[in-house]
């Protein structure tokens, strides 16, 4: 698939800059909000079905080619939970009342099974309707604290345990988390079957 331009299934300023400097200066990358303000609803069993939905509607509301991603935290002993949830975990609370929540579901469990993943899933469309997206999953393996660590990052970063640094995702530089997380790596991949790897 050869891209000059595509849409960013995003409202998200910041994601719309790290994705452009991720790709290069080989693809131009639009927001969906330059063409909707309607979110489609994320109705998917899991990140796969919700970044195609996304991806769908972005492709659908623009006329581009279009990319989107459904990330979230997958915790072992909660079998995957908080998952497609990850955003909403405590009801619309914020990341304050999701990492509490957290914290209270695991508050007995050992170490040893506190284990945990980031997930990131891809999906670029080239229309709307187009049967074959391409898809992309990044793993980021981790475990779960006791308590926060950090005040880099948002979301579930102040307590999730990095291993390969040892500290908290929180605590890691921008550039080194951006160069680790789960993210980066389905970038990766997705920049290998573009050819911009």
């Amino acid at each position: 698939m050869t891209l000059s331009q595509l849409v960013l299934a995003s409202h998200n300023a910041g994601k719309l800059k790290e994705l452009q400097a991720l790709l290069g200066d080989a693809v131009a990358v639009r927001s969906v909000g330059e063409f909707s303000d309607v979110e489609p609803e994320e109705t998917g069993l899991s990140f796969v079905e919700n970044a195609l939905l996304k991806a769908r509607h972005a492709a659908r509301v623009s006329g581009l080619p279009a990319l989107a991603d459904d990330s979230g935290l997958a915790v072992d002993a909660l079998g995957g939970a908080p998952g497609i949830y990850s955003a909403r975990y405590a009801g619309g609370g914020g990341d304050a009342a999701n990492n509490a929540k957290l914290l209270e579901a695991l508050r007995d469990v050992p170490d040893a099974e506190r284990g945990a993943q980031f997930v990131c899933a891809l999906a670029l469309v080239r229309h709307a309707e187009d049967p074959l997206p391409i898809l992309c999953e990044g793993l980021w393996h981790g475990r779960i604290l006791h308590e926060a660590r950090g005040a880099q990052g948002f979301g579930y970063d102040p307590l999730f345990w990095v291993p390969e640094t040892d500290c908290a995702s929180a605590e890691l530089a921008p550039a080194e988390k951006n160069r680790l997380s789960h993210r980066a790596r389905a970038m990766a991949l997705l920049r290998q079957r573009l050819g911009l790897a």
